[in-house]
């Protein structure tokens, strides 16, 4: 898979989801379903759209102890999803665990990304909440050699380390980034963003957008100008 936008379908049903992505008649935009349609709709709402033809984001972020995450995985790669992801802080031994929980018997699997920090954590919270001292760079980037060793696809992060991650852990190692708006947007609950140009230049791989295009008066149109703007 190469660059894409990613719709962030935080919707809070299936009536909802699907009613929004009945607007898109040209296009089979990629879709991140995430804790809050899941948990209200459950499996069944991911193998819907999945038959509609769109490719899935399941964004669970699982973080859990290693045997935990391994049976929950095993149980997601039945779901035929395109990539799913979990928190990077649990660890290689749980992100290997994850490894091996989706592989299927055939070989083949989604990819999977890891979870570096949360777009809405800043300098601040990250030291004075969570105690980790570090510069939150320093931290992104160890996060990502850490997945990266353990043998995952690549990391979420902000698009402002996108080029950082790729500089530390290779051109390969995919970059997933939420926090993006547009330069006219409003920045909502975000600290880390920048606009669909902006992470195309620094090298962010896939974009996650949601409120920008899904809260949009126009979505498709919303949609379309993301796509020109990250991929041109």
């Amino acid at each position: 898979m190469g660059k894409d936008v990613i719709i962030a379908c935080d919707f809070a049903g299936k009536k909802e989801a699907l009613a929004f992505l009945d607007k898109f008649t040209e296009e089979k935009p990629f879709v991140k379903i995430g804790m809050e349609l899941f948990y209200a709709e459950g499996p069944e709402i991911v193998r819907e759209i999945k038959a509609r033809g769109h490719k899935i984001f399941l964004d669970l972020k699982l973080h859990d102890i290693p045997n935990t995450v391994k049976k929950s995985m095993e149980v997601l790669s039945r779901l035929d999803v395109d990539m799913c992801n979990l928190h990077a802080a649990g660890t290689s031994a749980m992100m290997t665990a994850a490894i091996e929980g989706l592989t299927r018997e055939d070989g083949t699997r989604p990819l999977l990304i890891a979870v570096t920090q949360l777009t809405s954590t800043s300098q601040e919270r990250m030291t004075d909440e969570i105690l980790i001292d570090k510069p939150i760079d320093e931290v992104v980037m160890s996060y990502a050699r850490t997945a990266r060793d353990a043998g995952l696809d690549g990391v979420v992060c902000s698009p402002l380390e996108a080029g950082k991650v790729h500089d530390t852990c290779g051109r390969e190692f995919l970059t997933v980034t939420p926090g993006v708006r547009f330069a006219d947007g409003d920045i909502g609950d975000q600290v880390r963003v920048t606009t669909p140009e902006r992470a195309k230049e620094i090298g962010s791989d896939y974009i996650v957008v949601g409120r920008p295009i899904t809260a949009a008066v126009d979505p498709v149109a919303a949609y379309r100008r993301c796509v020109k703007e990250f991929i041109g």
